[in-house]
C-alpha cells in the first residue's frame, strides 16, 4: 500500500546535474506537495562549490560528516559535523571540502519548491560582510529546550539552532530519541515539516501511514497532518534534523497535542 505522505530514501534519488561540484539530490520538493525543496549534498575531498547566491529563498543546511570552510559574505567559518548554517536570500556564499573524506550535508531551500525557484546565480567573488546575527552554529552549542512531556514531548534532547530567537523565520530543530522514546501524536496547524533521519530505527506515523524509518530518509509532513515518531531500537538512539517551514518557533507552528501512540499503532504497518 503506497504511503499518503512521502518518505524518501536519499539513495533512491538520482543525482541532479547542476554543472557545479558535488553530488546533489533533491528528495522532497514541489512534486511531493512541499513548498520547500530538501537537498542532500556530497562533496569529495578538495571539491568546492563556487560563490553563488539564492535571490528568492533562504537556505538552511546541516553538516553531517567531514569538515571544510564556508564563506558567507567574506566571513570564513571552519565547519564540521554538527554545524548548522543559515544563508538569507540574496547573500553570496561558497564552500570547500578541506578534509580527506567526503563531506555530506542536508539542507532546505525555504519556500523554493524547485531548484529553479531558488533564484540561483553564480558570482565571481563572495561579497564584503554586511550581515549581523548567528549564521553558523554548532548544535552542541545550543541549549536543549525544556519541552512539556504532558504535551507529548517524550524526547530526550531537543534543540533549536535557528528560529526567531536568532533571526530566522523558519525553525531548524535537532532531536534525539533514546531507546523507547516517542514524540506522541501531534500536528502543526500553521506549517509544513520536513525531517531527516541521521541515524537510528523507528516507527513513524503520518495520518493513517505507519512505516518503519531508518537513517538516510526524508519525511514530509503537510500542515495539519497528525504525526508521531517512536524509537524501535532497544540500544540505539534516533537522531533527527528538520525544519518547521515558515514558523520561527514551536509556538508559531500551531502545535496541537493529539494523544498517546498506542500498542495498536506500534504493531501496525501500512508500507
Amino acid at each position: 500500500m503506497p504511503l499518503s505522505y512521502p518518505l524518501v530514501d536519499v539513495n533512491d534519488v538520482p543525482i541532479v546535474n547542476t554543472g557545479l561540484a558535488g553530488e546533489l539530490r533533491i528528495p522532497i520538493s514541489g512534486k511531493d506537495g512541499s513548498t520547500t525543496s530538501a537537498f542532500h549534498l556530497t562533496l569529495q575531498p578538495g571539491e568546492e562549490i563556487r560563490p553563488h547566491r539564492n535571490d528568492d529563498c533562504e537556505e538552511i543546511s546541516v553538516y553531517l560528516s567531514g569538515h571544510g570552510e564556508s564563506i558567507i559574505e567574506g566571513q570564513s567559518f571552519k565547519v564540521r559535523e554538527g554545524h548548522c548554517m543559515r544563508v538569507p536570500m540574496g547573500v553570496t556564499h561558497q564552500f570547500q571540502n578541506t578534509s580527506e573524506e567526503p563531506v555530506q550535508m542536508v539542507g532546505f531551500y525555504i519556500g523554493a519548491d524547485t531548484l529553479a525557484a531558488r533564484g540561483f546565480e553564480t558570482v565571481d567573488t563572495v561579497g564584503v560582510a554586511t550581515l549581523n546575527g548567528e549564521y553558523v552554529i554548532h548544535w552542541n552549542d545550543v541549549k536543549p529546550e525544556n519541552m512539556d512531556r504532558n504535551e507529548g514531548w517524550h524526547i530526550n534532547d531537543f534543540r533549536l539552532p535557528f528560529g526567531t530567537h536568532n533571526g530566522s523565520t523558519t525553525t531548524l530543530f535537532r532531536a534525539q530519541f533514546f531507546p523507547g522514546a516517542v514524540h506522541k501524536k501531534h500536528a502543526h496547524i500553521n506549517c509544513e515539516e520536513i525531517y531527516y533521519l541521521i541515524s537510528g530505527h523507528g516507527l513513524a506515523g503520518a495520518g493513517d501511514d505507519r512505516v518503519e524509518v531508518t537513517a538516510g530518509q526524508f519525511h514530509y509532513i503537510p500542515s495539519g497532518v497528525e504525526h508521531w515518531l517512536h524509537n524501535l531500537s532497544e540500544t540505539e538512539p534516533i537522531h533527527v534534523i528538520g525544519v518547521y517551514i515558515g514558523s520561527g518557533s514551536v509556538a508559531d507552528t500551531g502545535y496541537e497535542y493529539r494523544g498517546d501512540v498506542t500498542s495498536e499503532d506500534i504493531a501496525a504497518r501500512t508500507a
